[in-house]
């Protein structure tokens, strides 16, 4: 069992400060999170954890809105489905259907207001935790595993890599959730056109607020690159005024 000060040394890791990163640090792991995304075969595996993202948008938004979550399921061409029950209409719908597009963005700014702080430890046990409460709900096998593996990756690197490899993770791993939040979007509207993903959250919101479905395609690409831009200036605030 952890003794009082183990406990102690345990509070202050996680909710301490740690040193700001180097200025080449922030720009290599910007790259890195955006090539992950512009990279075909690259963004085919990493769009898993979009995917998670997106998913669990769906699934917060539910449960905030008063609606009981049935369950998840994530698939292996990395998609993904949310299943709730509560009225199909109203407020509380609109805002589960709206969850999902913005939530990798909306999670990658968390993580940059966090790293603004340095707080890279609290950052990494909250992604685990986070991860831990979805596993709860996953109603499949491929689901369950993806969740474990991506929960004991963060694990792994949050309490045996050191700091420099827990910083690199951190950044990197929350560039490309601020990156991927905006492709899925213009992958959303390229489908739509092709005449594909007729039941899309967006038409379905477009179904049940009677607001066309681009609208919301529009609504989507405008939060994620707020969410982009804000992130950025975050993650880079702490060196950028130095190098101006």
């Amino acid at each position: 069992m952890l003794s009082i000060d183990g406990v102690s040394d345990l509070w202050d890791q996680l909710l301490g400060a740690q040193p700001d990163p180097p200025e080449l640090l922030v720009l290599l792991t910007a790259v890195a999170g955006f090539l992950a995304v512009a990279i075909r075969p690259i963004w085919r595996v990493a769009r898993n954890a979009v995917t998670i993202a997106h998913e669990g948008g769906h699934a917060l938004f539910a449960l905030l809105t008063g609606r009981k979550l049935r369950g998840i399921r994530l698939e292996f061409d990395t998609s993904g489905l949310t299943l709730s029950a509560g009225r199909p209409t109203g407020f509380g719908m609109i805002l589960t259907l709206l969850g999902g597009y913005i939530a990798p963005s909306l999670i990658g700014l968390l993580g940059a207001w966090l790293l603004g702080g340095n707080r890279i430890t609290l950052l990494l046990w909250l992604a685990v935790v986070l991860l831990l409460l979805m596993l709860i709900n996953i109603r499949n096998a491929f689901g369950v595993i993806s969740l474990l593996i991506t929960g004991a990756i963060v694990f792994a690197v949050s309490w045996y890599a050191s700091p420099e490899v827990q910083s690199a993770f951190a950044y990197t791993g929350v560039w490309f959730l601020l990156f991927g939040g905006v492709r899925p979007v213009f992958e959303l509207q390229t489908l739509r056109n092709r005449g594909r993903m007729r039941d899309s959250d967006a038409d379905q919101l477009a179904r049940i607020t009677h607001v066309p479905a681009l609208f919301w395609v529009g609504v989507f690409l405008v939060v994620d690159l707020a969410a982009l831009v804000t992130g950025a200036f975050l993650l880079a605030g702490q060196w950028l005024p130095a190098a101006v």
